[in-house]
């Protein structure tokens, strides 16, 4: 049980909320103005809150899509985010550093988000690309949100606009209740089993994440494989190289969307208040990552070993179906 939900007074009475209250038990429901009251507010330990939840319940406002940063993917198109923090607790989460508390944040105005996605869509009619899970696992609280829910029937109707839910969930119980369409893309997050144990807490492993995929392919999903990030500060070459056969060969190449690399990077400022948050995270203090260019990165060994990796998902996949982080 919580110890307390913050509910929003212009969203108490709202539909959404009352479906999350019937989920999520709480000692506590207590009414706020503005959800930024409680969540950003200065000296919270982000650390401490992990390992004891609140909530909140509330609609935004501004920034609804965000162009994403060029950095984070050669696809160039938006991020939306309706939910803040995720339910596991990966060592190398950006969001550690990115947010002043750990609470979950639910923001239920989904309709808001609609049209501004739609708003979006008539400016071009070259194809978008709208990723969803940047700020929070996309899949993992469906139960509570309803967000694929909702958003799945949504972008089957907008012809230039692709939807990627990211996750590292292998929950597949609501998706398997919506009819999947050519416009949504189930995009999974993989490592290795012993990186998953090592710094993925919480997550399912290698194995239920691979019956989900095939589960899902199953049923006329198309699937995304997500290599992101690589850790090889940990995991050998060759680890990575049976991962990519597994990940591959699991489901028809055909129902394969894309493939995803990236290097484990962070912000520099990100980096300095994870650091300063969690001493004994030993991926963070790695001496084989600096900063460079104001960022947390790898050295150039371990960027070659990438390189490499890229070089071989190529033998596998159709290299038109790879994008690589620039």
């Amino acid at each position: 049980m919580a110890k307390t939900i913050f509910i929003e007074n212009n969203v108490f009475e709202h539909f959404r909320t009352k479906k999350i209250l019937n989920i999520i038990k709480a000692r506590n429901i207590i009414r706020i103005n503005h959800y930024g009251e409680i969540f950003n507010r200065n000296k919270q330990n982000f650390r401490i809150q992990k390992d004891s939840l609140n909530y909140i319940i509330a609609a935004k406002k501004n920034n609804l899509v965000i162009p994403i940063p060029p950095s984070t993917t050669s696809v160039k198109g938006f991020y939306f985010s309706h939910m803040y923090n995720c339910i596991y607790d990966c060592d190398y989460c950006f969001l550690q550093g990115h947010f002043n508390s750990a609470y979950h944040v639910y923001f239920i105005n989904y309709e808001d988000f609609g049209k501004a996605i739609s708003n979006e869509s008539m400016k071009t009619k070259t194809k978008i690309w709208f990723f969803s899970g940047y700020d929070c696992d996309s899949l993992a609280s469906e139960k509570i949100t309803g967000f694929a829910e909702y958003f799945v029937p949504f972008f089957s109707k907008l012809q230039n606009c692709m939807l990627e839910i990211r996750t590292k969930s292998s929950r597949t119980t609501e998706l398997l209740k919506i009819k999947p369409n050519s416009n949504v893309v189930c995009a999974f997050s993989l490592n290795p089993q012993n990186l998953i144990d090592l710094f993925e807490k919480g997550t399912p492993n290698l194995s239920s994440r691979i019956q989900s995929i095939k589960l899902l392919s199953e049923n006329g999903w198309k699937i995304g494989l997500r290599f992101d990030p690589l850790i090889l500060t940990e995991a050998s070459k060759e680890d990575y190289l049976e991962l990519f056969e597994l990940a591959v060969n699991c489901i028809p190449k055909s129902n394969i969307h894309s493939v995803s690399l990236g290097s484990l990077r962070l912000s520099e400022s990100h980096h300095k208040k994870m650091v300063k948050n969690d001493m004994q995270n030993r991926l963070l203090l790695d001496n084989r990552y600096s900063y460079k260019e104001k960022l947390w990165q790898p050295d150039h060994k371990i960027r070659d070993v990438e390189t490499q990796l890229s070089e071989h998902l190529k033998k596998l996949i159709p290299q038109s179906s790879i994008f690589l982080s620039e």
